[in-house]
């Protein structure tokens, strides 16, 4: 007996012959090495078996040889579905065209839900997934995983505390902690203004207590700038209040940054390719990006999806593929654009550790040298920022 699985995509023909020496017949089609099986006697002089669809061609030549009549009567196996499906294309091709668009549909965002957020914080969440590419009718497999969407989201939104994200078929489920911020009226006992550091005053500007700095005075660190006692010179007991001011600066910082002449590093080209596979298990079906890459160094980054039926997981995923050309720059720099860059990177650096309202009003190079292959420079800067800070007033003072 033939093995099923081999016979059923070659096909098979279920064969009746009726006449005399049919035996003789059957005994001749196994010395020409056609493979007949399920032989079975329907009467005196006729007989039922099966043959395979290859060996037909032989077997018509060979029954020329005897006088039986042949009859078939069912071919069976996939060349005869085959046939059966093309008379039937229409069905067929509906079929598949159903099952792919409930694929796809499976696969599509349907709903996105967002609780424990106020209206406000509700739209400007929406606006934020607008504009991540996240809303109604996309494919999943378009979208980033629930992780980095939390992510990403959780870095745009300063007024939320936390966020979670849960795909459940095809909505997205958003639980939104709000942060919870009460205005509360600071409460500041009394206190003199001091200076935080050594400068040049520039600007006094004093909304409670008695200043006692004009413009262009020299201060020392901790020299008293407003005082926090008021009342007349003459007055033995003076009122203490919370002085309250701005005092401006001009403070004098030296930044030393170094800055090598010639580095080596790896850029991203700007070419890159993408493919796009079905994988089940360790198999992986490219249905969309063909050739070979023939980069140098490159990075590739996957993304993977599980594709669904409904509400059921397929073990199917859906991998995009990117593949990102590299290649190895090496930066060179004069001695004076060198020096020009590492001037600009000390005022960075010194801005980084500045409060937002200080003014950058002047710099000067105090020492440039070149050595092992690098640039050093000590920069001095001239910065106007607020010096005051707050000092409690101790009875007694």
């Amino acid at each position: 007996m033939k093995n099923q699985w081999i016979t059923f995509f070659t096909g098979k023909v279920l064969v009746k012959v009726e006449g005399q020496g049919i035996e003789r017949f059957i005994n001749e089609m196994t010395r020409s090495k056609i493979a007949v099986w399920q032989v079975k006697r329907m009467g005196e002089q006729t007989f039922t078996f099966y043959l395979s669809l290859n060996d037909l061609h032989n077997f018509r030549r060979a029954v020329r040889k005897f006088g039986c009549r042949v009859t078939f009567l069912r071919g069976q196996g996939s060349p005869f579905l085959w046939k059966r499906a093309l008379k039937n294309s229409g069905f067929l091709l509906g079929g598949i065209s159903f099952f792919v668009m409930i694929l796809l549909l499976s696969n599509m965002v349907w709903g996105i839900s967002i609780k424990g957020a106020s209206p406000q914080t509700q739209y400007e969440i929406e606006k934020q997934l607008q504009e991540m590419g996240i809303k109604k009718g996309k494919f999943q497999f378009s979208i980033p995983d629930v992780e980095s969407i939390q992510r990403e989201l959780s870095n745009r939104m300063n007024n939320i505390t936390w966020v979670g994200v849960e795909l459940k078929g095809t909505t997205y489920h958003f639980q939104v902690v709000e942060k919870n911020e009460p205005e509360t009226a600071e409460e500041i006992g009394a206190r003199n203004l001091v200076a935080e550091q050594k400068a040049v005053i520039k600007e006094v500007f004093v909304e409670e207590g008695m200043p006692m700095v004009e413009v262009n005075d020299h201060v020392q660190k901790g020299q008293l700038l407003v005082s926090g006692l008021i009342g007349k010179e003459d007055q033995e007991k003076k009122e203490a209040v919370s002085a309250k001011g701005v005092i401006r600066g001009e403070v004098w910082y030296i930044t030393k940054v170094e800055l090598p002449l010639e580095t080596d590093f790896e850029v991203f080209s700007g070419d890159e390719k993408v493919k796009h596979y079905i994988s089940f298990g360790k198999f992986r079906l490219p249905i969309w990006g063909w050739g070979k890459i023939d980069y140098k160094k490159s990075i590739d980054e996957q993304d993977e999806h599980k594709l669904k039926f409904l509400k059921w997981e397929l073990p199917l995923t859906y991998t995009e593929k990117t593949v990102r050309e590299k290649e190895d720059v090496t930066r060179k720099y004069s001695r004076k654009e060198a020096v020009i860059t590492a001037k600009e990177l000390a005022r960075n650096n010194l801005k980084a550790e500045l409060p937002e309202d200080a003014e950058v009003t002047g710099e000067k190079i105090l020492h440039e040298q070149i050595e092992n292959g690098k640039v050093r420079l000590n920069v001095h800067f001239k910065v106007i920022e607020d010096i005051a800070v707050g000092q409690p007033i101790i009875q007694g003072d």
